[in-house]
This record gives structure tokens, sequence and C-alpha cells, in this order.
């Protein structure tokens, strides 16, 4: 598909910086390795990859309240925890 978007002169690249990890998951295989990374950088970290909600109340799109309201509606599940801790403060960015 690729070739399709360079032979009309469409095709953009860009190259990504430090911090960035790009898995083709294009096979079972690769899935799975992706999926590996996702889960090894979160145990390591104590932050999520990709927590939309998270992305909001960084960047002051919503705020504590609302965070909460988000929070609650995923419950007791890990990442409902996570967002609760998020606006006590219990998760920091580095």
């Amino acid at each position: 598909m690729l070739e399709e978007y360079l032979k009309v002169g469409r095709l953009k690249v860009k190259l990504l910086g430090r911090g960035f990890a790009w898995f083709d998951a294009g096979t079972h295989d690769s899935f799975l390795e992706a999926g590996e990374f996702v889960a090894t950088i979160e145990k390591r970290t104590g932050l999520m990859v990709g927590s939309i909600e998270e992305i909001a109340y960084r960047n002051g799109w919503i705020d504590k309240e609302d965070l909460l309201k988000l929070a609650k509606k995923y419950g007791k599940t890990d990442y409902g925890k996570y967002l609760k801790a998020l606006a006590e403060e219990e998760v920091h960015a580095f």
C-alpha cells in the first residue's frame, strides 16, 4: 500500500525521535511483541501507555473532577485505580 502513496506523490515520512518505538504489528508474532513491549514499559515505569484520559488531564483539557468521574466509570479495574491515583497525584510523570 505504501508503494501506491509513493507512486502518486502522497507518501509522507517523519523521523521518530528518541523515546519512540515503532512496531509493524502485521503478524501474530509482531503483534505479540508490541504488546509485550507496552506491558514492560508500563510495569517498569508505573505509567500507562496511551491513556487518553491522562493526556487530557495533563494538558489541562479536563480537570481533577472530570478525571475522577472518568475513573469512577472504570470502577475497580486497574485502569480506574490508575486514573484515581493520577487525580490524587500518586502517579507522577518523569
